[in-house]
């Protein structure tokens, strides 16, 4: 069984990494650069405090680092070492002959879960909780980036697709508890009323 599900894990990114050009190359890359991500977490930022106030925006930010650290150290510091699972870009790897890899970037030895993956949609997540009854159309972008983050690690060559749904699983968790907090931490009265969603 769990033979059949590597195989299938392998071919899948066969099918996913083999279907490359110099333009999603170039798109890929700069989808997965967690720099380019920065204006929009700007732009996030503003609507929070626009639509919720300071302390509000405060309170979220306080979350957001709780959640990342939850993720990140899960994926990285728990997982990857627990699974040794090796990156397909990795020389130990039984694809490695057959990755295309993108600009020589393949991160660490070991992939299972993404890392990306797990943060991104843990983000998703959480702003789901924060925006979801005013902005319903948002957690469908949300989750949407989360989504193209996650496929262009596989594209890239750096993570099977199970590390990326695992991944996705874990930051889905993660966000889940994180936003569960936060609700609790604005019916507990933390805000002034008008501050709450």
């Amino acid at each position: 069984m769990i033979e059949s599900l590597i195989h299938l894990d392998e071919s899948l990114f066969r099918l996913i990494n083999g279907a490359n050009s110099p333009f999603w190359d170039g798109f890929m890359f700069w989808i997965s650069n967690k720099y380019v991500w920065i204006p929009v977490y700007a732009l996030l930022l503003g609507l929070i405090w626009k639509q919720f106030g300071l302390r509000h925006l405060l309170l979220i930010l306080v979350c957001v680092g709780v959640l990342i650290t939850l993720s990140d150290r899960t994926a990285s510091g728990l997982l990857k070492p627990a699974t040794e699972r090796v990156r397909p870009c990795n020389p130990d790897s039984p694809v490695y002959k057959e990755v295309h890899l993108v600009q020589g970037k393949c991160g660490g030895r070991f992939g299972f879960v993404s890392s990306h993956a797990a943060n991104f949609f843990a983000l998703a997540t959480f702003l789901t909780f924060v925006f979801g009854s005013n902005k319903r159309s948002l957690p469908y972008v949300f989750f949407a980036c989360a989504g193209l983050v996650a496929f262009s690690r596989i594209y890239l060559g750096v993570h099977y697709p199970g590390d990326v749904m695992g991944g996705a699983v874990l930051g889905i968790l993660v966000g889940l508890l994180v936003g569960w907090g936060y609700v609790r931490a604005l019916k507990s009265g933390l805000l002034p009323p008008k501050a709450v969603n």
